[in-house]
């Protein structure tokens, strides 16, 4: 039987009881932007390339003009908070549900089981429609007894929310967790979804940094965090210009 996905093996790296980390484009690409940002500050290293016929059916060039096919990747970091750790990096998750479904579900068995992956938390964000001034951390988790460690590090347990279920990576990775006996989580920053939402990605790290132990630099998160502060004020002062220019209009 021929599987979804290609697995490129670039290094075989020792670690020891590694937390998965997995941050794939999405709402608001809060999970994208958590992930992409600690991977890079702790200075982690690729090991896998994962292609799949389930990813759009494209090349991307760099600015050498060299091709490469949609992908997602595997970056490792040693001794965090006394753990290593493991990022799913990429631009793109599958096309359809059932791709998805296939190519997590390959991922999980092929490389995740294989290399002894002892916790997962999947990062993503929650979409409101609205700017949130405190975003909140929404949480669910493999097993209710996860629960109290996640709510001590400011994760909130919101019957309801989401309503729709958590669709793509961030869901699917949470179930096969389960079914693995893997503890596994999504974190989920509430954003409005209609752009990149650094806000909702500093709640998102400052809960990380509690539950893996680890403390870094976020005055980007903060400088970009200012800038939504200052987009949610221009919007609410053209919606209040708008609404008296209605009334006298009326």
């Amino acid at each position: 039987m021929r599987t979804a996905n290609t697995v490129v093996v670039h290094s075989k790296p020792k670690l020891k009881d590694p937390i998965l980390l997995e941050g794939l484009p999405g709402i608001g690409n809060v999970g994208k932007t958590v992930a992409d940002h600690l991977a890079e500050v702790f200075g982690a290293k690729l090991f896998v390339t994962v292609y799949s016929k389930h990813f759009p059916p494209q090349a991307t060039l760099d600015g050498e003009c060299v091709a490469s096919l949609a992908s997602n990747e595997l970056w490792y970091a040693k001794d965090v908070g006394g753990h290593d750790l493991v990022f799913l990096l990429g631009d793109c998750q599958g096309l359809t549900p059932d791709g998805q479904y296939e190519v997590c579900k390959e991922m999980m068995e092929d490389v995740f089981l294989k290399i002894g992956v002892s916790r997962i938390y999947t990062l993503g964000g929650y979409g409101t429609g609205l700017i949130s001034e405190c975003p909140r951390v929404l949480g669910a988790v493999s097993d209710a007894g996860m629960k109290p460690e996640l709510e001590e590090a400011g994760v909130v347990f919101s019957m309801g929310e989401p309503g729709a279920g958590i669709v793509g990576a961030s869901g699917l990775f949470l179930g096969f967790g389960k079914i693995a006996g893997i503890p596994s989580a999504c974190l989920m920053g509430e954003t409005s979804g209609h752009f990149v939402d650094h806000k909702s990605a500093l709640a998102v790290v400052e809960v990380l940094e509690k539950l893996i132990g680890f403390e870094i630099d976020k005055t980007m998160f903060e400088e970009m965090a200012r800038h939504i502060d200052e987009l949610a004020a221009h919007i609410a002062e053209n919606e209040k210009t708008d609404s008296g220019d209605l009334g006298y209009i009326g």
